[in-house]
């Protein structure tokens, strides 16, 4: 049985030393989030999530979810009463708006705990997890009634929400939707199709589940421009609050998977459901990237929870299991083979897991601080500046976290040998759960032609020009320290080499486009190396700075300086690599004709 740990020592760290988040006591909700609080948070979430969410995450992928005749499904057993703790115990209001219900707190601590949660028990956070995109997307997008008619009670959890958007010819090309919403009488709609693909999309956890549908009404232009978005619930909730009658709306079955077995991913029917039209009619598209994007930063930070879960229990195995004898002579003389954890190579896998997934630990937790400040900064020079950095980091924390999170999770199975690869020892499940972060809410390759084709160019392209400028100034700073200088310095070349990427799609990606679509997967993980190498170059500077001034938990800030020099001697050189792959351009990776792919 696999096993897992918060790690509530180094979210602490991050939030408190590194981000330094008492700065902005200021601010609303930050005056709340004192060190002490930070700690307690993170130190209960951290049990809760090991102690009652981690024992159903093995168990809960072997039973899966079980559709009986009357369309309804239940979660696997355990998941329902582990629910209903999290919601008792407050864990999804955190960082939500305390006038419906929530706390209030920072989002920063918010995302924090959704790491602890996702690495606990992955399909299990899925229930609640796309509830906070749907609740963003009402909160901006919602009428006053939608909102208090709906939000207290998905804030406070008792109703979960979903998203729907996929159908069965459509995936990132939402222009072919199909689902069609009638104008009613009474000024509902008649919702018709059907939807797949949707995550806890009926289960048995909460007493309703409020859908967000995209569809189309009758005029509207067959494209994008002709979305619309509507609020479906499952049960029809009156004026007053309370449950009304069944609306037509039913999962016609649970999809069979690779991996997250244990959360319901249905096909749902609606068959003239009851819904009605958040925000404006055709503009359902910005309504839908509110709750996309959101959905992205939390299957970004799956990425880093799985390879955290898998790198643990990489560690537990290295430190445990005996092969072989050290290279440089038998480590543990007495004993017939020294642990794994003496081998180079299985060290080169245990650090790099480290080094990505403390990384991507803090790029999540400094972009969780900027969600907070895009909207409650005091300048709007500063609001702007975090939300362009935000928008700029968002397809790298999902793309290129989950591709590396990915990454961790096989490598660490591939310490357990063969034994990684049997089911009761857990391993291959977090490679299975890890998969599906690179697909779903936009597949990676998507992200990178997002960040290529509309983050970069975006208002001239002020959001990456602001990134640079934030990268070199801190590599400046840090040349000063002998402990810094050269993790610096390769980050500052790093830096250099996304520039020269940069600036050679400017001059060659509008000439052919495809010239940029070829490389934007390489440019999406040089600007991960770049963006991961900054928070390594902070985090080592604040355990410099803690060393010097005598702080205790000395092995633990050294451990942070070496593992940053690691990350800049073996991460930081492939950013070279990189830009000359995009530096080969189209010509060869769309010559073949399609024929010419045929095997037989």
């Amino acid at each position: 049985m696999p096993t897992y740990k918060a790690p509530a020592r180094d979210a602490r760290f991050i939030i408190n030393e590194v981000l330094r988040i008492e700065q902005y006591a200021d601010l609303p909700g930050f005056d709340a989030a004192t060190p002490d609080l930070v700690e307690t948070v993170l130190d209960e979430a951290g049990k809760f999530a090991a102690e009652v969410w981690a024992p159903l995450n093995l168990p809960g992928d072997q039973e899966g979810c079980t559709r009986h005749p009357d369309g309804s499904v239940t979660a696997p057993t355990g998941f329902k009463d582990a629910y209903q703790q999290y919601v008792e115990a407050g864990w999804g209001t955190l960082g939500m708006p305390a006038e419906f219900g929530g706390q209030g707190l920072p989002h920063v601590l918010g995302f924090a705990v959704e790491e602890f949660l996702c690495a606990a028990n992955q399909s299990l956070a899925m229930y609640p997890g796309l509830t906070s995109g749907a609740v963003s997307a009402l909160l901006t997008k919602g009428s006053a009634e939608q909102q208090a008619l709906y939000l207290p009670k998905m804030v406070s959890g008792e109703w979960t929400g979903t998203m729907n958007l996929t159908e069965p010819q459509c995936g990132t090309d939402l222009g072919l939707i199909r689902t069609r919403a009638v104008p009613q009488m009474d000024g509902s709609y008649a919702i018709t199709g059907t939807k797949i693909f949707i995550s806890a999309g009926e289960h048995d956890l909460s007493e309703n589940i409020i859908h967000l549908v995209l569809a189309k009404t009758p005029d509207a232009p067959d494209s994008t421009k002709g979305i619309s978005l509507f609020v479906v619930p499952k049960i029809l909730v009156n004026p007053d609050g309370s449950l009304g009658a069944r609306n037509a709306v039913s999962c016609g079955s649970i999809e069979h998977k690779m991996g997250i077995h244990g959360n319901a991913t249905c096909v749902m029917n609606y068959d003239g459901a009851t819904g009605y039209m958040v925000g404006e009619e055709n503009k359902g598209l910005a309504a839908m990237f509110i709750m996309m994007n959101a959905a992205r930063l939390g299957v970004g930070i799956q990425g880093v929870a799985q390879a955290d879960v898998a790198y643990q229990n990489g560690v537990s195995y290295a430190a445990e299991r005996r092969q072989g004898r050290a290279l440089t002579g038998p480590a543990e003389p007495g004993e017939k083979a020294d642990p794994l954890f003496v081998h180079p190579d299985v060290r080169r896998m245990l650090m790099d897991a480290k080094a990505f997934t403390e990384g991507a630990r803090a790029l999540a937790l400094w972009c969780g601080l900027l969600v907070d400040l895009s909207h409650l900064a005091a300048t709007e020079e500063e609001r702007q500046a975090a939300d362009d950095l935000l928008g700029l980091l968002t397809p790298v924390i999902k793309g290129y976290g989950t591709d590396k999170g990915y990454d961790v999770a096989t490598a660490m199975q591939q310490i357990w040998g063969g034994h990684g690869y049997i089911a009761e020892n857990g391993m291959e499940q977090f490679v299975r759960d890890a998969r599906i972060a690179m697909i779903y809410e936009g597949a990676n390759g998507v992200q990178a032609m997002d960040l290529v084709g509309r983050k970069l160019p975006a208002h001239m392209g002020r959001a990456i020009q602001t990134f640079f400028a934030v990268v070199d100034r801190e590599c400046s700073d840090a040349r000063g320290d002998n402990r810094l200088a050269d993790v610096a310095a390769k980050l500052e070349k790093a830096n250099g080499e996304l520039k020269a990427a940069t600036m050679w799609f400017m001059q060659n990606g509008m000439a052919n486009p495809n010239n940029a679509g070829a490389g934007a997967h390489h440019y999406m993980h040089i600007m991960g190396i770049v963006s991961l190498g900054l928070m390594w170059l902070r985090m080592a500077r604040t355990a410099a700075a803690a060393l010097d001034a005598g702080s205790g938990d000395a092995a633990y800030y050294q451990a942070k300086l070496t593992t940053a020099r690691f990350f800049a001697e073996r991460y930081a050189p492939d950013a070279g690599a990189l830009r000359r792959k995009i530096e080969g351009g189209a010509e060869a990776v769309m010559a073949l004709p399609l024929e010419a792919f045929a095997t037989a």
